[in-house]
């Protein structure tokens, strides 16, 4: 029972992972390490089939509006766990390299700040940093009809 918790634990970090991992720019090289993962346990044959189903959930995410995000991404952590579970289940092996990849998207995203989104900004300024901001002079607004 102790081995089942453990795919379960895994799977489910790596599917959160996935999840997350797919709506940042960092996606192609992580997609990467899943595909390589998933070859070296199952071989060529099986990635391709592992990859769709990937790359579709990928697809609802990134394409879905952004007022339904938060429950596309829940339905997808859901598909994505079964899917790596069984995967598990078939090559117990694979877990400790999941779960290095896991922990390889964690510690890439060390220092980096929220995801921001801005929207609707007629006539404003929007200034969006992921860290220290040093500007010369001053920043100045003035809106329209505004002196000058």
């Amino acid at each position: 029972m102790a081995e089942v918790l453990d795919f379960i634990q895994v799977a489910t970090s790596g599917a959160a992972a996935m999840v997350a991992e797919m709506a940042k720019a960092s996606w192609d090289p992580f997609r990467r390490g899943i595909a390589r993962w998933f070859g070296d346990h199952a071989g060529t044959e099986s990635v391709e089939g592992d990859l769709q189903v990937i790359d579709e959930a990928r697809a609802r995410l990134t394409e879905c509006p952004e007022s339904e995000r938060d429950a596309v991404a829940e339905e997808l952590r859901q598909e994505l766990f079964i899917q790596l579970a069984a995967f598990l289940r078939k090559h117990p092996t694979a877990a400790v390299e999941l779960q290095e990849l896991v922990e390889g998207s964690d510690s890439a995203d060390e220092g980096r700040q929220a995801r921001t989104s801005v929207h609707h900004n007629t006539n404003s300024q929007v200034v969006v940093t992921g860290g220290s901001l040093r500007a010369g002079g001053s920043i100045v607004y003035r809106g329209p009809g505004g002196a000058q």
